[in-house]
């Protein structure tokens, strides 16, 4: 196995997966910075320009949360997601949407707010990233409050998922934030 990566990016969760599972793998350098996932060769494996892809076997694969649940479910003695077909499964696969569809959303609109403004709008683009950055505090809220109640120590309680390291990379984005993750009653004490 082979996993496309560029340091803190949405890579980081399934490089621990990756180590989770303790099997061999290759770690392939993607330089942003000179924009290599823009490259021919790195657009033939994802066409959307992003980092991660997993290649694994004639396997090739992108989106981080994909790449976690493809290995959970090709290595289910590490026990890395609930069996399939229980409560705990819907459950799972419900936080992993809310991590990936709304806080990660949320957390790119931040960092990235000119995508959705006019080229130019700059007063746009600031009020793009306070609301997304309001919002972000309530969604790391209702992370703690899920915390809470789950029980502990992880996100759906006693057990260890994907969904923790999932949840570990996107409150690491916060870092920089007037109140980043780290500093939320429950969460400081999980991350």
């Amino acid at each position: 196995m082979k996993l496309f990566y560029y340091p803190g990016n949405a890579s980081m969760a399934p490089h621990i997966v990756l180590e989770e599972i303790g099997k061999p793998f290759e770690l392939e350098f993607v330089d942003r910075t000179h924009d290599q996932h823009k490259s021919p060769d790195y657009l033939a494996l994802n066409p959307n320009g992003l980092i991660p892809v997993l290649v694994d076997g004639d396997l090739v694969l992108y989106e981080a949360a994909a790449i976690c649940l493809h290995l959970a479910d090709t290595h289910p003695e590490q026990r890395l997601a609930p069996a399939l077909g229980t409560p705990e499964r819907a459950q799972f696969y419900k936080w992993l949407m809310w991590l990936t569809n709304t806080l990660q959303a949320t957390l790119i609109a931040y960092f990235y707010p000119e995508r959705w403004v006019d080229v130019g709008n700059a007063a746009g683009a600031a009020q793009v990233k306070a609301h997304a950055e309001a919002k972000i505090a309530a969604l790391l809220a209702q992370l703690d409050r899920q915390l809470e109640t789950s029980g502990g120590p992880w996100l759906l309680g006693a057990h260890y998922t994907v969904l923790d390291p999932y949840a570990l990379m996107l409150c690491r984005w916060t870092r920089g934030f007037a109140e980043p993750a780290r500093q939320r009653p429950v969460l400081g004490g999980y991350l």
